[in-house]
């Protein structure tokens, strides 16, 4: 048997070796969780009496981790961003939010932050942002005579930003590991999520306004608004999502109050947007607007205006469903990603016929809608005098049936299903299994004293708190460049955060203190900033192998590292910010 110290080192040269050779991070973990206990206890644990000793202390730990109800978010979240892929919303998008910027200097490479940013707050994933902004804006950027250098690291940074704006998988995953609230994690990065963003928005102002050459503007269009008129419709859609919104606002509120849900009762938070002062809040919001839209801006501007920013409804949709369920209260994570992974199926099957084809297509089956819509109504009532279920609960399973069989008999929706399914399952059995082996080996490290020898190490080599969170923002940064996320997560983090707790709060950071019930949270951002970083770091940034992946041939994998590079010190820059004044994960905190 060894003592800690040796089997640390073995377990580091080792993972690298595994590494090296090819071997699937999770395999590797799962072998060295045996060998470990082996090395710390002797090769008896593995013929003892099942179901005791420290395999079965692992075996209980990956049974709690994988039967989480949150870790269900997982493959909702991937299968909202399958379905977005192929939806053809992220298009849309796009030139909505071109029309708004093309005649602003680097304003494609703005439009792509922009359209980045709101797909990361959709469904929080990386590797699809980046594959979509790469079919979508870098043939537009290299066809108008952008910096090549720009474009790849606008692309690949802003579409790394999923790692960051809520709902992040990284962030969903890292509380899940550390029993970390999810909600409060999401909370907190938001500031940091959009302070990056905006640090890559202002480079690119700055970049192309010094040199206009690195991003020429496109000749206008013979329909293009001048600039001012360009401002005041961009005013008037404004307007038109501030009267929608309100409008559902004042229905929440409304439907609160008349079915006395929103009484004020002590020590129990009132329901957000749902309380009676919201009904004349809402209903005045509501009334300005359209007193704006007809009265000032006019319905042929209303009109023109709507035509040109209604790509910008779906995505807006979709992030209120998802984010708005979950700070409402209606919802928690987990049926946030369903009712997101739902109204993306949806949004996909409404855009995939235009409003004359739904129009004909209903008035020729409104007769066998309405039959079938009858015959769910005497089924549910049929299945409700069996006791078993409500005659609603029977009613909305029966109809939620027949529309998705009636969406799926649309033409190309299959496919498009199968794949993102297909999409879905392999990227969350990948997760899964890199789950499985670094919780064990986590979790066999752990049972070894790995962590406490790791703390008094750290601890004892008698540096300040600041110099020994600058080590650990190192070893993240040199781990970030050769492991995924998911074995940094779960093999680093169980060792690094109980020695960040330990440590004295008002010693970490420079200005401001930080809550000492946000210091786990904060970590987590920190450690999600740096995994900004890693998705850009060569050798192995995953970010780069995406974007090559649709990338015309002349461009190759060293060229899109060397278009990094300004990126990579932004990110560094906004890492900066979060360890100076760690305060900015508490402002939108309780």
């Amino acid at each position: 048997m060894l003592d800690i110290g040796t089997i640390s080192l073995i377990l580091l040269f080792g993972m690298l070796f595994l590494l090296a050779i090819g071997m699937p991070l999770g395999f590797a973990s799962a072998f060295l969780a045996v060998a470990v206990l082996v090395m710390r206890f002797g090769p008896d644990l593995l013929f003892r009496q099942f179901g005791s000793g420290p395999l079965a202390i692992l075996s209980k730990r990956i049974y709690d981790l994988m039967t989480d109800y949150v870790l269900i978010s997982v493959p909702l979240f991937i299968f909202m961003a399958a379905l977005l892929e192929r939806s053809g919303i992220a298009k849309e998008m796009y030139n909505s939010l071109n029309v708004w910027l093309s005649r602003t200097r680097g304003g494609i490479a703005i439009v792509t932050s922009i359209m980045a940013v709101i797909m990361a707050a959709m469904s929080g994933i990386i590797g699809g942002e980046v594959v979509l902004l790469g079919l979508i804006a870098l043939p537009q950027m290299l066809r108008l005579g952008y910096n090549q250098n720009l474009a790849i690291g606008t692309i690949c940074a802003s579409g790394s930003l999923g790692t960051m704006i809520p709902p992040s998988i990284v962030l969903i995953i890292y509380g899940l590991i550390t029993e970390t609230s999810i909600k409060a994690l999401f909370t907190a990065a938001f500031l940091p999520g959009f302070m990056l963003a905006s640090f890559i928005i202002i480079y690119i102002i700055i970049r192309t306004q010094l040199d206009p050459a690195q991003a020429p503007l496109p000749e206008p269009g013979p329909d293009d608004p001048p600039s001012g008129e360009k401002t005041v419709l961009f005013l008037t859609f404004l307007s038109i999502i501030t009267a929608g919104v309100s409008a559902l606002g004042f229905v929440r509120a409304v439907f609160f109050t008349v079915t006395g849900q929103n009484v004020a009762i002590e020590n129990v938070d009132p329901i957000i947007f749902g309380t009676p002062d919201y009904i004349w809040k809402t209903a005045l919001i509501f009334i300005v607007s359209l007193a704006l839209i007809f009265f000032v801006f006019g319905t042929q501007r209303a009109i023109r205006a709507w035509q040109m920013g209604k790509g910008l409804v779906a995505p807006l949709v979709i992030i209120g469903v998802v984010l708005g369920s979950i700070y409402m209260g209606i919802t928690g994570i987990t049926e946030a990603a369903g009712m997101g992974a739902v109204a993306v199926f949806f949004i996909t099957a409404i855009l995939h016929k235009s409003w004359p084809e739904w129009r004909q297509r209903l008035c020729e089956t409104w007769v066998w809608l309405l039959a079938g819509l009858a015959g769910a109504v005497v089924l549910a009532w049929a299945l409700s005098l069996t006791g078993r279920i409500g005659f609603q609960e029977a009613l909305v399973v029966l109809v939620g049936i027949g529309i998705v069989s009636l969406v799926m008999r649309l033409e190309d929706m299959p496919v498009i299903v199968w794949e993102s399914l297909m999409r879905t399952l392999k990227s969350t059995g990948t997760i899964i299994w890199v789950t499985i082996g670094a919780t064990a080996l986590a979790g066999a490290y752990t049972i070894a004293g790995g962590p406490t020898y790791v703390a008094n190490l750290i601890v004892g080599a008698d540096m300040p708190t600041m110099g020994i969170i600058l080590v650990m923002m190192v070893i993240f940064l040199f781990m970030g460049a050769f492991m995924d996320w998911v074995g940094i997560v779960l093999l680093i983090i169980p060792v690094f955060l109980p020695i960040v707790l330990r440590l004295p709060v008002e010693e970490i950071g420079v200005f401001g203190q930080l809550d000492p019930r946000h210091v786990a949270i904060w970590f987590g951002v920190v450690f999600c900033m740096n995994m900004q970083v890693s998705f850009l770091s060569p050798p192995f940034g995953p970010a780069a192998f995406y974007l090559k992946s649709v990338a015309p041939p002349h461009i190759s994998l060293t060229d899109i590292f060397r278009g990094f590079l300004p990126f990579i010190v932004i990110q560094i820059l906004a890492l900066s910010v979060l360890l100076i004044w760690p305060p900015i994960v508490s402002l939108l905190l309780p």
